[in-house]
């Protein structure tokens, strides 16, 4: 028999139903937590979306099209396929310009990365004045790049330039940085050395910060001298902020246009012309904007730094599997 309470008959199991009604409120704030994770991540969607994903697109289509800037207006481009790509890798310019990028970047970012790890490793050694030197040092970093290379161009000019005027006071005739096809590129890469060393300075300079002094002093005990505690201590702590020191200068010089603009114009001829430079002139630099064959570069610098990127991903991965 049902047992009775104040004369009301309690039927057994009654209480099952509550248990089942609790489920649409839990379902509720589950819901209610997933709409407010979608709408923290919305904005983040929206800038990849704008300004990542749509240019992208953008330049994939102008270099499959023949754009012209009527067509640009107009908006009836011709589609060629792969005929831009196949115009740009067959062109005469492509070669050196694909030569010049690539001493360009390997040059820049291993001067930049030995420069700056030796000022980092030189002021992680605390000194009197170490903070204003350090600070100092960071000054091309903030300069507008523009300021930058204008400087430099003015300090290579070959005939009122402080460069030629300081060799000249020494016997050493004048030499046209700028203006020669043997000297020009070397100078480009200079003022693009001087520009990056800050930025490796400051990441390399916080990569030491976290070796731990013990490690130094053990190795000072066990009889290491200066060269082999940086050899056998530093330079392996480092390589992780290393690594993607590199990758980012990489990506950085692979992209430079306004140093080289401003100095050279990519010139004498093409003498110190790289892809993003080569990429600028055709679609801005010429008078007669070429949009598609631009785009066709840019996006060959893309690959070029995504592979970067891949490889980066593969070496840190293999790493942490060891």
């Amino acid at each position: 028999m049902s047992p009775t309470v104040n004369g009301a008959t309690v039927v057994a199991g009654a209480a099952a139903p509550a248990t089942t009604a609790s489920a649409p409120p839990t379902r509720r704030r589950m819901s209610s937590t997933r709409w407010a994770a979608l709408a923290f991540l919305a904005p983040l969607l929206a800038y990849l979306a704008i300004f990542y994903a749509y240019p992208l697109y953008r330049n994939v289509e102008l270099s499959l099209h023949d754009y012209t800037p009527r067509a640009f207006v107009q908006g009836n481009a011709e589609f060629l396929g792969l005929a831009n790509y196949a115009d740009v890798v067959t062109s005469s310019t492509f070669g050196l310009a694909l030569r010049n990028t690539a001493l360009f970047t390997l040059v820049s970012i291993a001067a930049q990365y030995a420069i700056g790890l030796a000022l980092a490793v030189f002021f992680h050694h605390h000194f009197r004045l170490s903070a204003v030197l350090r600070a100092m040092f960071l000054v091309p970093w903030l300069l507008p790049l523009i300021v930058s290379a204008s400087t430099w161009s003015w300090m290579l000019n070959s005939e009122n330039g402080i460069v030629n005027s300081v060799l000249e006071a020494f016997g050493i005739g004048q030499i046209n940085w700028l203006t020669s096809p043997d000297s020009a590129l070397w100078s480009v890469i200079v003022a693009n050395i001087w520009l990056g060393i800050p930025f490796n300075l400051v990441i390399l300079y916080a990569g030491l910060q976290n070796i731990s002094g013990d490690l130094y002093e053990a190795a000072a005990l066990d009889g290491a001298n200066a060269w082999q505690r940086f050899w056998r201590v530093t330079f392996p702590l480092l390589r992780p902020v290393s690594a993607i020191t590199l990758l980012l200068g990489l990506i950085y010089t692979l992209k430079v246009v306004d140093v080289i603009w401003i100095m050279t114009t990519g010139g004498p001829g093409n003498a110190s012309i790289t892809l993003a430079v080569w990429s600028y002139r055709e679609a801005f630099g010429t008078g007669q904007p070429d949009f598609s064959p631009a785009a066709a570069v840019g996006n060959l610098l893309i690959v070029i730094a995504l592979a970067a990127g891949f490889v980066y991903l593969y070496l840190q991965h293999r790493q942490e599997r060891s």
